[in-house]
């Protein structure tokens, strides 16, 4: 019995490139289909969730929103790796800025994603699984931000399972590295070591939760055009 259509993708067997580029907000799915690719195809728009495919300088390549959170982005990301045969997921979302350098539209590049989800405790693992970024994609994606004159930092990101958080830890994961916040990788980097794929993040820095400098609605969605164009040139 074949497992898709599933509950939350309706698109066919084939209609995913091997690439899919997650955004976290729908919009800005439609976003980089409406502006980058040619030949873009509505594939899925369950819940609204905007998935898109066509073709980048000739490249066949997918864009689907994840929703936000790990339990969003573990449902999605699982279903296009084990059930569509995705090979390559790459995240490129708003993150808020917690490293000293690290300033508000900076790209950073997510090789590591600490976080405070149970995520992996569905594993049954004895011990603390590190998700980490396919080096593969990781590598391509520091080459080409270097060839287009575009500055990233590199390092780990911290994967919150929670935006309002009581406990305000956040300058403790910066004693610690930690460059941004956010709340996917973590997942996505968790289902793709399961499923033997390949994941990557990269962020954009939208607000910094210590100078309270931030990014509106629409330029989150519109204006990050950065980011999608390394992901675009290494899918």
């Amino acid at each position: 019995m074949s497992n898709i259509p599933t509950p939350h993708i309706t698109a066919g067997k084939d209609d995913f490139a091997d690439t899919v580029l997650m955004p976290g907000d729908p919009l800005r799915a439609k976003f980089i289909a409406d502006t980058f690719l040619e030949d873009a195809v509505l594939v899925n728009n369950v819940r609204g969730v905007n998935g898109h495919t066509g073709f980048y300088k000739g490249k066949r390549v997918s864009v689907m929103a994840s929703g936000m959170g790990m339990p969003s982005m573990g449902i999605y990301s699982h279903e296009l790796f084990n059930f569509y045969d995705v090979k390559n997921i790459i995240r490129i979302g708003s993150a808020g800025g917690i490293g000293e350098n690290v300033k508000l539209r900076d790209i950073v590049l997510g090789s590591g994603a600490c976080t405070n989800s149970n995520y992996a405790n569905q594993y049954g693992i004895p011990g603390t699984f590190a998700p980490i970024a396919s080096f593969d994609l990781l590598k391509k994606a520091e080459a080409k931000a270097i060839e287009m004159g575009i500055d990233v930092h590199v390092g780990n990101v911290y994967s919150s399972d929670t935006f309002y958080d009581a406990g305000r830890p956040l300058g403790q994961w910066r004693e610690m590295g930690v460059l941004a916040v956010e709340m996917e990788a973590a997942a996505l980097y968790m289902e793709a070591a399961r499923a033997g794929k390949n994941a990557l993040c990269i962020c954009t820095i939208s607000d910094n939760p210590f100078t309270g400098e931030g990014c509106s609605a629409e330029e989150r969605q519109n204006t990050f055009t950065q980011m999608m164009e390394i992901a675009l040139e290494i899918a």
